[in-house]
């Protein structure tokens, strides 16, 4: 018998899933496409924007059918989607003029260094205080302006008027609505760098200063409430039904933490993906970081903005991955686990992977990724585990950095993401935190979280209490490491890092 479903899409970063909830919050069916990730020189990462929509479509169709749910079936549509990543496209054809420049990408570090130096430095607090940001290539508006420049006519284009900009929610919704929808949310928005996250709009100021033009820019709407429709020449309306409304939109993350249940001002997630990033919940309240933290908008709804203190860690299971696709020495992440408990430690070996720089607290775009402590008995155990284990340490050190900045306790971390089924993982965390780590029944909170938006953008859920009741436990883990040994292994993992950092001149 056919159900009701609220459809999430989780479009990552190695990856989309799509997942078919009920009005329960159980998952249904599931379906997933890997994205291919383009390398164009060392330090950048692009995306084809097509290959995007196109995994979309595929993962849908894989979701719906595992659920046995029809078009007609589907009640709402979530989106929440790798934030910062870039795309511009043709406004009349729709086609993207350029590769997406993903988020990890670093090639507009001049960029920024350019920015830094502007007003004899006060720009950066300017952009502090306006975007709770950084001044940082992770960032969307030095990739706008890459794009703009170094695409021939693109700006002169931009400025009549002709070309669209989004993060990767805009591109879907653009996608989804055949056009009829130029639109981003406000978690999205305030990850580019061209936002005031306290009046939740545009800023021309900054928008001048970074050369970006106004015209190029999406409507900002709440994450919460139908900010479109599936229109019904849109290559999806056969799938998720021609009308259906489109009625939460969040950026990855701060669909994780929304979906973590995490409505109370201390509550702190960490979702292992691609990287790893960690927010903790501030309410209406915007907390500014002297230290290296983003102040950033969490989901919400339209009478209000509230915030979220954030670490991002650039490379954390895309170390999984390195030692899958470029080392060959593990066929499948899968395999890490047993490979990394077969041993008691890393016998002193430790992995820093900058591989695209250090995020938080270091922001050192400079920095290169480092294996050390290697001797003439490391084997794949040691450089498997140490991989493992370098999550578990940039975790740390942003958890270190938001417990000094914030005025409240952490007690518990709550962990998603694909790494948090590894048992390994979340007790080594808990160790080297010393606070519990506990994961959910659904690790795969950022569609939970999509679904989550949009249920409450159509009713289905009518308050954030009753989403919390559906949230449930599936493991807790204690820690149950000496004192002395987990100082012993931070100190090893601070000389680690300083060997990687600043090793681009």
């Amino acid at each position: 018998m056919p159900i009701e479903v609220i459809v999430a899409i989780d479009q990552g970063t190695t990856g989309t899933t799509v997942m078919a909830f009920d009005r329960e919050g159980q998952v249904r069916g599931r379906g997933y496409r890997e994205l291919p990730q383009i390398y164009p020189r060392p330090g950048w990462v692009s995306h084809d924007p097509e290959a995007i929509w196109l995994s979309c479509l595929g993962a849908a169709q894989d979701a719906l059918s595992m659920a046995d749910a029809r078009a007609a079936d589907v009640a709402a549509i979530g989106i929440t989607n790798q934030r910062e990543t870039t795309v511009i496209w043709d406004r009349a054809t729709g086609r993207p003029i350029a590769p997406a420049i993903v988020w990890q990408c670093r090639r507009t570090a001049a960029r920024c260094d350019a920015l830094r130096q502007r007003e004899g430095g006060r720009f950066t607090d300017l952009v502090r205080r306006r975007t709770g940001l950084v001044i940082d290539p992770y960032f969307s508006g030095t990739k706008v302006a890459w794009i703009l420049d170094e695409i021939p006519g693109a700006r002169a284009r931009a400025q009549r008027g002709e070309l669209c900009f989004g993060t990767v929610d805009s591109w879907l919704l653009w996608r989804l609505t055949a056009g009829n929808a130029h639109v981003t949310d406000r978690t999205n928005a305030s990850r580019t760098m061209l936002l005031d996250i306290h009046r939740g709009q545009w800023d021309a100021e900054l928008l001048d200063a970074i050369d970006v033009p106004a015209t190029v820019l999406p409507r900002v709407a709440p994450s919460i409430g139908i900010a479109a429709r599936v229109d019904g020449s849109s290559a999806g309306a056969s799938l998720l039904g021609a009308g259906t409304p489109i009625a939460g939109i969040a950026g990855d993350q701060q669909a994780a933490l929304f979906g973590q249940t995490c409505f109370r001002p201390g509550d702190v997630k960490c979702t292992y993906g691609t990287g790893a990033f960690l927010l903790a919940y501030t309410g209406e309240r915007a907390v500014t970081s002297a230290g290296g933290l983003l102040t950033t908008i969490a989901a919400s709804g339209a009478t209000e903005i509230e915030y979220a203190l954030e670490g991002a860690v650039f490379i954390a299971g895309a170390a999984i991955q390195w030692l899958r696709d470029e080392l060959r020495i593990i066929g499948a992440a899968s395999e890490v686990e047993a490979i990394a408990g077969a041993i008691e430690d890393t016998g002193g070996v430790y992995l820093v992977p900058a591989f695209v720089g250090l995020g938080a607290p270091h922001w050192d775009e400079r920095a290169r990724g480092v294996l050390v402590g290697l001797t003439r008995g490391t084997g794949r155990a040691q450089i498997v585990r140490a991989a493992l284990e370098s999550m578990a340490y940039q975790v740390h050190d942003v958890v270190s950095l938001m417990t000094a900045e914030s005025d409240t306790t952490l007690d518990v971390l709550r962990v998603d993401g694909g790494a948090a089924v590894n048992n390994l993982l979340c007790q080594f965390q808990a160790d080297l935190l010393g606070r519990p780590v506990v994961r959910p029944s659904i690790t795969e909170t950022t569609a939970l979280g999509a679904a989550f938006l949009a249920g409450l953008g159509v009713g289905i859920w009518e308050s954030r209490q009753d989403l919390t009741r559906q949230w449930a436990v599936d493991r807790c883990f204690d820690p149950a490491m000496p004192q002395e040994r987990r100082v012993h292994l931070l100190r090893g993992w601070n000389r680690a890092v300083e060997r990687a950092q600043g090793w681009v001149e």
